[in-house]
């Protein structure tokens, strides 16, 4: 894209504006969770049935994210924003939509690749975004994210309470997520290719340092999606806790993650993005040690909260340092997000299959070494740290008038 230059005042708005992007994104999946059993009655699938449903928005996500960048270029950035992110809010009415397994399959399909799309799209401005104010906003900006899914869980849950028809609440919701979305598609960065810029293949593998990046947050991801699906099962079954306590776990879990994520951007500018994620993936290995050994539900419920805080900024860093490691940004943040996906995805079917074989403890173990990849691998993401450490018998440079 080309380096058009922006005022301050135009930089500082575009940062609002994207993050009321992430928003917009994050309430679009928390509405759509909500009324997941609505839409199984409506579809009349089995539980079995549904889990394969489910499994086409990441295979939807990952099929179409490496197209973001092409669609970027061709339209440029605020125009290909604004056309998928409304693409993604309204496709939230077609699961409802769906009288079968077959139906709900196809349209699980396009629910996720239009979320993969337009996922790569708000990402790639969002560093663009972080670049041109050269501090941190990745981190803040998946924590609106979070704030947009609660938004969206919150009004599904009163939906569903009411006894509403879920094609009416999600026509309702996509109506009014279009709207927003597109008038903040309005103040982000309008980028637009340079002249002599060569369009980017309409399908390519994701590069090299992409993987590396991609491989530490395919282990932020895996913890998060184990811990999400599986900590209030494993307060009730393996510390034999009631409903209401093993929920409020995973409700603690989520508002922890959220939080982190939001203050997460003042951390990382002070320390950087590699001693960052190296201390998280410490205080995660700390809570999975914690989970693993708990004889009590409040020391389970605190290995939780620390995984959650020692996850939550592990994402956003790995898109901003995909969006730095090359020349071209939206096929490295396509190839992390293709990456954290499939973690998404398998994460809780082989917790589940794990346990079954052993016991939930050890799926959890599992969890816990994982959460050593992020300390250990920590150094790849040295493409998104902005601080530098300097010797002490480093020569500083003469000042010039």
């Amino acid at each position: 894209m080309s380096a058009v230059v922006h005022a301050p005042h135009e930089v500082k708005r575009a940062r609002y504006a994207v993050a009321a992007v992430f928003a917009v994104h994050g309430a679009v999946t928390g509405s759509f969770a909500t009324r997941v059993p609505w839409i199984q009655d409506h579809a009349g699938v089995s539980a079995g049935q549904l889990g394969l449903a489910l499994a086409f928005p990441a295979l939807g996500a990952s099929l179409a994210m490496p197209l973001a960048g092409g669609i970027s270029h061709r339209f440029g950035a605020r125009n290909a924003l604004r056309g998928l992110l409304a693409l993604w809010t309204l496709a939230l009415i077609l699961p409802s939509l769906a009288p079968n397994l077959l139906t709900l399959c196809l349209a699980l399909f396009v629910y996720g690749a239009t979320a993969g799309m337009s996922d790569v799209a708000m990402n790639a401005l969002g560093v663009e975004v972080e670049n041109r104010l050269d501090r941190s906003i990745m981190s803040g900006l998946h924590g609106m994210w979070s704030v947009g899914a609660v938004v969206g869980s919150a009004a599904g849950t009163l939906a569903a309470h009411l006894g509403s028809d879920a094609r009416l609440h999600h026509a309702l919701a996509a109506a009014v997520l279009t709207v927003v979305g597109f008038v903040a598609c309005a103040w982000v960065l309008d980028l637009q290719p340079a002249e002599d810029e060569e369009p980017p293949p309409r399908f390519a593998l994701p590069p090299r340092s992409a993987l590396l990046i991609g491989a530490i947050g395919f282990c932020a991801v895996f913890a998060e999606g184990a811990s999400l699906d599986w900590s209030a099962v494993y307060l009730r079954d393996q510390l034999e806790t009631s409903a209401g306590l093993a929920a409020a776990c995973t409700t603690g879990f989520t508002l922890t993650m959220a939080v982190a994520r939001i203050a997460g951007d003042r951390v990382v500018d002070r320390y950087g993005a590699v001693r960052t994620v190296r201390a998280s993936g410490v205080v995660a290995l700390l809570g999975g040690v914690l989970i693993v050994s708990a004889g009590h539900p409040a020391v389970a419920m605190a290995g939780f909260a620390l995984m959650g805080l020692g996850i939550a900024v592990v994402v956003p860093l790995c898109f901003a340092a995909a969006g730095r490691s090359g020349s071209n940004p939206s096929l490295a943040i396509a190839g992390v997000a293709t990456i954290t996906y499939t973690s998404g995805l398998i994460a809780p079917s082989a917790i589940g299959m794990l346990a079954q074989a052993t016991s939930l403890m050890v799926s959890f173990v599992l969890v816990t070494v994982l959460t050593c990849g992020i300390a250990g691998f920590a150094g790849v993401l040295r493409a998104g740290d902005r601080v530098k450490v300097t010797r002490p018998d480093a020569a500083v440079p003469e000042r010039r008038p």
